[in-house]
């Protein structure tokens, strides 16, 4: 019998739990194995939002009652990347594995900040796993994150102390030797920029290199910038090779600017959010050549993966470089030699947060179930439907295609009057009609449409579908818009 006077939490029914649980686990395969019934998005009714608006709750409610909710005003509102009829932003799509593991994560409830506990064993078994597809020593550390925006911000703080000292964590970078700068594609990730101004460098001190025309860093320009910063007294540090970029999945030559950071004694950090994931793919593997020499990488699980969210991870090739960067001496953080305080180094040690999820089961539970080799040919079926994409835009005389396609991202538009307002319109009304949704971006000052194809589910029939919404949208708008210059 629980004590009267210390209340549990936990149901005092627990068949009553155990059927309800079984409830909401089949509603949440049935939405699974019928979301083509559905539309990709849809907009909130402003009825479902203004529920949002209630005061905190004073009595709880029935499982069931908060469950139905849930069903009713949450699960058909949500973003749609699960869907395969999402194209529009480098969503993964999950999996059912993923989400069995994610219950049995919650179920354990295991804080792995630290401690000597089994499922640290399962995070440093990735870590591991990881230091073997990316050709890493033994010594390379690795740490679970919430995603990629801060394993590149970890990434940073590692090689802004590798290039200070450890001083640099008392007195701050204002007085460290130089005018520290780092150097990245102008295609690189937005978060590369706000992760330089977060460690207190500026933004403007990362520098912006231009691209090719397959919208690759331009390496000659990285040493011509490299150069004039040097003679102007300003000590480059830390430089960016991107493997796989936002906008239209370009690769950096990584072997080339891997060279140029060793001869410059600078960091060479690779933001490979999606695409250093393509390791697993034998196809795409060469295209990477030069990552395996990175200081340290950083990814997602959870987008060509397909891990559920949220599942970022940094690797880092000095793991105690890593180490010295964040360690920290506190009373109740220290080490011994027997029970639950053993078993150090921690991953506290490594990175910003003491109290931390269990997301190496998912990705462990992933690995396990599919096999890298059926991921990778996941993986590699995607770009297959990015390239045949592309082969029916360019057959199309309608659209007209803006970058190369070199993964499985397709930036393309709608030919016509006003292209920028008229692809912008059709990108709206595609993702409101709930047949598909792509994103818009903006390539040489142009705006295109958008299709990153990273979601398993996602085939042939879903991109034909997409684009005939596109054209059709297309032509719909542009007959109106001849009607409304008649009028």
């Amino acid at each position: 019998m629980q004590d009267a006077a210390q209340p549990s939490l936990d149901p005092d029914d627990w068949d009553g739990m155990r059927a309800q649980g079984h409830r909401m686990l089949d509603d949440m395969f049935d939405y699974l194995e019928h979301l083509r019934e559905r539309p990709v998005w849809q907009p909130p009714p402003d009825a479902v939002r203004a529920r949002y608006a209630e005061p905190l709750p004073g009595e709880g409610c029935a499982l069931g009652q908060a469950h139905q909710r849930f069903m009713d005003e949450i699960l058909p509102y949500a973003v749609g990347n699960a869907h395969p009829g999402f194209m529009g932003w480098v969503h993964g799509g999950g999996t059912p594995v993923g989400m069995l593991a994610e219950m049995l994560a919650a179920g354990l409830n295991a804080n792995l900040g630290g401690r000597n506990q089994m499922p640290l064993e399962v995070e440093r078994q990735i870590v591991r796993w990881m230091r073997e597809l990316f050709a890493f020593p033994a010594t390379a550390s690795g740490l679970f994150v919430t995603g990629t925006s801060l394993a590149n911000f970890i990434a940073l703080l590692v090689a802004r102390t590798a290039a200070l000292g450890m001083s640099v964590r008392r007195k701050g970078i204002a007085l460290g030797e130089g005018r520290l700068t780092a150097y990245a594609s102008a295609d690189a990730h937005g978060c590369i920029r706000q992760a330089m101004d977060l460690a207190g460098f500026g933004a403007d001190a990362l520098r912006e290199i231009p691209v090719d025309a397959g919208r690759r860093m331009d390496t000659a320009a990285l040493e011509a910038a490299l150069a004039a910063d040097r003679a102007a007294g300003f000590r480059p540090f830390f430089i960016v090779g991107t493997a796989g970029t936002v906008d239209t999945g370009a690769i950096d030559d990584l072997a080339e600017v891997a060279a140029i950071a060793e001869r410059e004694g600078a960091w060479f950090h690779v933001d490979g959010a999606f695409g250093a994931l393509g390791m697993l793919t034998p196809e795409l593997a060469p295209l990477l050549a030069g990552i395996e020499r990175a200081d340290s990488i950083a990814f997602d699980f959870h987008k060509w993966l397909q891990v559920p969210y949220d599942a970022g991870f940094v690797l880092v090739r000095d793991g105690e470089r890593h180490r010295e960067a964040f360690c920290s001496a506190a009373a109740y953080l220290s080490r011994e030699e027997r029970g639950l305080a053993a078993d150090s180094p921690w991953p506290c040690d490594f990175g910003p947060d003491l109290s931390r999820g269990f997301r190496a089961l998912k990705t462990w539970f992933t690995l396990q179930v599919y096999g890298a080799d059926r991921l990778g040919r996941s993986i590699a079926a995607t770009c297959a439907l990015a390239r045949y994409l592309g082969d029916r835009v360019a057959a199309e005389p309608r659209l007209e295609l803006l970058a190369p396609v070199s993964l499985n991202i397709v930036c393309f538009r709608y030919r016509g009057q006003e292209p920028d307002r008229l692809n912008r319109d059709i990108v709206a009304a595609l993702q409101e009609s709930g047949v598909a949704a792509p994103s818009t971006t903006v390539l040489n000052g142009r705006l295109a449409i958008r299709c990153a194809i990273v979601n398993h589910r996602t085939g042939r029939r879903d991109i034909d579908t997409m684009l005939d919404a596109v054209l059709a949208q297309g032509a719909a708008l542009q007959t109106q818009s001849l009607l409304d210059e008649t009028s």
